[in-house]
C-alpha cells in the first residue's frame, strides 16, 4: 500500500464536514483530490468507472438517490459526470438534516446546469484543492508556520535548498504521481499532464471542439507571461501571430475560460488597501498556472534551463510560492492578492485573513540585493497604507528560494526560505 501524504486540505475538508451536509472538493486533474477524500469517506461511488460511467448516468437520471446510499460521509468521485446528482444531494441533505453526509470531487466545473438546479447554499460548502505544496510534498522542513507569522511569534530555522533544487521543485510541480519517482519519471508527469489539457481535456469540460496547437501556442504565451499583469490581448496577439484564420477576443476568451474551469489556470486578483495617498492602482490579474510546472511542460524546458536563465526563473519561482501560500492561506481562512500601483510599486502577495488581518510578501530568488530590494519595496508600501482605516500588517517576509535561514531582519521584514514554511 502506498504512503499516504498529509495535505494541508485535509484539515479544512474536515472542518467542512462538521459545519455542513456535504462539501464540494474542486481542482485540477491529478492533484490528488480522489485520494485524499478517500482517506477520510467512509463508503465511495466513482462514477468515471469505465465499466459503470453509463449505468450510472441512467440511475442519475432516473433514480438519483440510490447513487447517495453508503456508509457517510459518502464520496461521489467526479460528480460532474451526472450533473443532477447535484439536486439529489442537495435534496438529502435537507432530509437527513445531519452535517457530515456527502463528500464530491470535480476536475472541472460543469458546462451546464439544469435551471432547477439549487446553489447548495447552507447545505454544499466548496472548497479548491491544488497541487501539493513544498511542504506536502516533505520538501520543506515546515520550521516557519504562515499562522505563527500573522501570530507575531518568533522564528528561527535552517535551510540548505540549492538552485539546482529548486528548479527542480519548480519543473516536477506538485502532482503526486511524481513523487518517490526517478528523475526522469518525475519531470514527466507535468509534460503527461499538459498533453492530456491540450488534446481532451479543454475540449471535454464543456463539449466544444478546440484547436490543439491554438491552446498550446495559448498556454506557451501565459508561461512566457507569468508573474506579470499581461493583458489578454497581449496573449491574442501572440497565438495570431502564427495563425492563418483569425481568433477573435470571444474565442480567446472561449479557451481562457475552459482553462480556468478545468482548473489549469489560477490568475492573482489585484489587492485594494485604503492608502494615505490618490496613487492609483493597476487591477489587472497576475497570470499564473495552478502549478509552475505547467509553464514548463508549454515551453518544453527543464531544469537546466532554468538555471541557465535566472531571471526567468525568479518569475516562475513565484507562482511555485503563490501555489504554496495560496495551499497555506487557505488552512487559515485566508486568500492571495498581488498589488501595483501607477509608480511601480508592488508587492507579490497580500494574505488577506477574514477577521482583517493581512500580511504582505515580496518573492525573490534569493541573494543580498534581491532580499533588499523586497524589503524596500515593503517597506515603501507599508508607508502607503492608511493605518487609521484599516490595520498594520501582520507581519511582512521576502520569501525566497536560497537562503541559508529563516530570520527578522533589523527593520523587521523576515526573510524566509521556501523550504522552511507551512501552513
Amino acid at each position: 500500500m502506498k504512503e499516504y501524504y498529509q495535505r494541508v486540505s485535509d484539515k479544512l475538508l474536515i472542518r467542512h464536514l462538521q459545519s455542513k451536509g456535504a462539501v464540494l472538493i474542486e481542482g485540477a486533474k491529478w492533484c490528488g483530490k480522489t485520494t485524499s477524500a478517500k482517506h477520510i469517506a467512509k463508503s465511495v461511488i466513482e462514477m468515471d468507472r469505465p465499466d459503470m460511467t453509463q449505468q450510472y448516468q441512467q440511475m442519475a437520471r432516473i433514480k438519483p438517490l440510490n447513487l447517495l446510499d453508503g456508509e457517510i460521509p459518502h464520496l461521489i468521485d467526479e460528480w460532474q459526470i451526472a450533473p443532477n446528482i447535484w439536486n439529489a444531494v442537495r435534496y438529502e441533505v435537507d432530509q437527513r438534516s445531519e452535517f457530515g453526509q456527502f463528500i464530491l470531487t470535480g476536475s472541472s466545473v460543469p458546462a451546464k446546469l439544469d435551471e432547477s438546479m439549487h446553489t447548495g447554499t447552507g447545505r454544499i460548502v466548496r472548497m479548491r484543492m491544488r497541487p501539493m505544496s513544498l511542504f506536502e510534498s516533505k520538501d520543506s522542513s515546515g520550521q516557519v508556520s504562515l499562522n505563527d507569522l500573522f501570530e507575531g511569534k518568533n522564528i528561527s530555522a535552517k535551510d540548505n535548498h540549492s538552485i539546482e533544487e529548486i528548479a527542480y521543485f519548480i519543473c516536477r510541480g506538485g502532482w503526486p504521481s511524481a513523487l518517490n519517482c526517478k528523475e526522469e519519471i518525475a519531470l514527466k508527469q507535468a509534460y503527461d499532464y499538459y498533453d492530456a489539457v491540450v488534446n481532451d481535456d479543454i475540449s471535454r469540460v464543456d463539449g466544444i471542439k478546440r484547436d490543439p496547437e491554438r491552446t498550446k501556442r495559448l498556454m506557451k504565451s501565459y508561461a512566457r507571461n507569468i508573474s506579470t499583469q499581461a493583458s489578454l490581448e497581449t496573449m491574442r496577439t501572440d497565438v495570431i501571430n502564427t495563425d492563418i484564420e483569425t481568433f477573435d477576443k470571444e474565442s480567446l476568451y472561449g479557451y481562457i475560460n475552459a482553462l480556468k474551469r478545468i482548473f489549469v489556470i489560477e490568475d492573482s486578483l489585484a489587492w485594494n488597501p485604503n492608502l494615505r495617498s490618490k496613487t492609483a492602482i493597476r487591477t489587472s490579474d497576475t497570470r499564473y498556472f495552478v502549478d509552475p510546472s505547467i509553464a514548463v511542460a508549454a515551453l518544453g524546458v527543464g531544469p537546466k534551463d532554468l538555471v541557465n536563465d535566472l531571471e526567468y526563473m525568479g518569475l516562475i519561482f513565484e507562482n511555485l510560492c503563490v501555489r504554496d501560500l495560496r495551499i497555506y492561506a487557505d488552512s487559515l481562512d485566508g486568500s492571495i492578492y498581488h498589488y501595483r500601483d501607477k509608480t511601480g510599486l508592488e508587492c507579490d502577495a497580500a494574505i488577506h485573513l477574514r477577521n482583517g488581518s493581512y500580511g504582505l510578501v515580496e518573492i525573490k530568488l534569493g541573494g543580498d540585493k534581491l532580499i533588499n530590494e523586497g524589503a524596500e519595496n515593503l517597506l515603501k508600501l507599508a508607508e502607503k497604507i492608511d493605518t487609521d482605516k484599516m490595520k498594520k500588517p501582520a507581519f511582512m517576509m521576502v520569501l525566497c528560494g536560497v537562503a541559508p535561514f529563516a530570520y527578522k531582519r533589523e527593520d523587521g521584514i523576515f526573510v524566509v526560505p521556501i523550504g522552511c514554511l507551512k501552513d
